[in-house]
């Protein structure tokens, strides 16, 4: 369970910092200073889509872990689940950035039904 938590850390260190870096190079100066000064960067529909899926991801990852680490105090075992948490969040990240609506809600409702999975294995 443990590999799963750090995949997912590594998921959220991705998405909430290293892809919306790389898509706002152009912005460098902003990136490496104090950040006092608001910048205009909805220019960029990609930098738009990474930071509505970190969002996102923001809002289900608490319940991973939460889920993740009572199992491994409760020695129960959810790594299928929590394996297919970690391919649902993945492919919403990048159906986000594709613009894939459709698909993206179905994975969007996988992540949902894999955290369901944890939480009834867990009772």
């Amino acid at each position: 369970m443990g590999t799963y938590i750090i995949l997912a850390l590594v998921l959220a260190l991705l998405q909430i910092w290293i892809i919306p870096m790389m898509l706002n190079l152009k912005n460098m100066d902003y990136l490496i200073s104090n950040r006092d000064e608001v910048i205009d960067d909805s220019d960029s529909i990609l930098l738009v889509r990474s930071r509505k899926a970190y969002a996102n991801l923001q809002e289900s990852l608490p319940a991973f872990l939460a889920l993740a680490l009572l199992s491994m105090i409760m020695s129960v075992d959810v790594t299928n689940a929590a394996c297919w948490w970690l391919v649902f969040r993945v492919a919403h990240g990048v159906c986000y950035l594709a613009g894939i609506a459709y698909v993206r809600t179905l994975a969007w409702f996988g992540a949902l039904g894999s955290l369901i999975a944890m939480a009834l294995q867990l009772i």
